[in-house]
């Protein structure tokens, strides 16, 4: 996706956008409120907004996959049942599996594309939705973000754990698990490295916070962490992280992307990185090739 010049203040308030409650209106008022260099601050806004149709690498007919949405239990968590987006290579399997976590907004296209990514490269993938509780991704993000806030945020992780076991012991897995999640599904990824311990077998967080320092000790998967260069609020806590994760002698690796900014590698808006998304993306597959076959 090629866009020109977005003012880094509308970044700085589009962030805040995708994390808060601000609504779409607000966003594009606050915009107008903004002196930019050149150009207008409401055209640049309005640029970042998603574009899922523009941004599908992998159609749901490709003849290299299977997907279906698929239910399942889930114990604890916000109803006792989930549902969940399952995409399987073609061919007979096992499969290593991977799991894919959402950010802050449910199960969007985006993240069913990315799904539809790790499959064709021989994964058995679940996106679990989230919000499936109480509804599902209701076609919007700005709607999603709030059904999101509206959980309980233990009953949510409980969720998506509950989503991790399941996939893990699917008749079509190797019962090798992995699992990737952007934004706050990175920071779900970490936490779920602390709960599962042993269980988990590689974890690729994409710009997600870190676990307390005090619990790191608990990681036993080998970990993949992607930041974006120019993203303070997630930032703050790589360092302490990389710290607790020495201290505790476990096997880790952080990558800096130069010149991105957080969510570089959704590419429904133009703070996609396409070349260092790539580059993420395929030491993903890599990561996971290596530690779930």
């Amino acid at each position: 996706m090629t866009e020109s010049y977005i003012d880094p203040q509308v970044y700085d308030l589009y962030d805040e956008y995708c994390h808060t409650q601000m609504t779409r209106r607000e966003f594009l008022n606050k915009a107008s409120a903004l002196v930019v260099v050149s150009g207008s601050a409401v055209a640049m806004a309005e640029a970042l907004l998603p574009r899922y149709a523009k941004a599908q690498m992998i159609s749901f007919t490709d003849e290299r996959i299977k997907a279906t949405y698929v239910d399942y239990d889930s114990p604890g968590g916000s109803s006792g049942k989930m549902r969940g987006y399952l995409v399987r290579p073609a061919g007979d399997g096992p499969f290593p599996a991977v799991l894919v976590v959402h950010e802050n907004r449910g199960l969007n296209p985006y993240i069913e594309d990315v799904a539809r990514r790790a499959a064709v490269e021989g994964f058995l993938a679940l996106a679990p939705d989230g919000l499936a509780p109480i509804g599902g991704y209701p076609g919007n993000d700005d709607d999603a973000k709030v059904m999101q806030k509206s959980l309980d945020t233990d009953k949510l992780f409980t969720d998506i754990l509950n989503s991790a076991k399941f996939l893990k012991g699917h008749e079509l897995s190797n019962g090798k698990l992995g699992v990737t999640g952007f934004c706050w599904g990175g920071g779900v990824v970490n936490k779920i490295a602390v709960v599962m311990g042993p269980e988990l077998n590689a974890g690729v967080p994409f710009y997600g916070v870190a676990p307390p320092t005090e619990e790191v000790a608990k990681i036993q998967a080998p970990l993949m962490m992607n930041y974006a260069e120019d993203d303070k609020r997630v930032n703050a806590s790589q360092e302490d992280f990389r710290k607790a994760l020495e201290a505790n002698n476990k096997n880790f690796v952080m990558y800096n992307y130069e010149g991105t900014r957080h969510g570089f590698h959704n590419d429904s808006t133009p703070r996609y990185d396409k070349e260092q998304a790539k580059l993420a993306w395929d030491r993903t597959i890599a990561f996971f090739k290596e530690h779930l076959s």
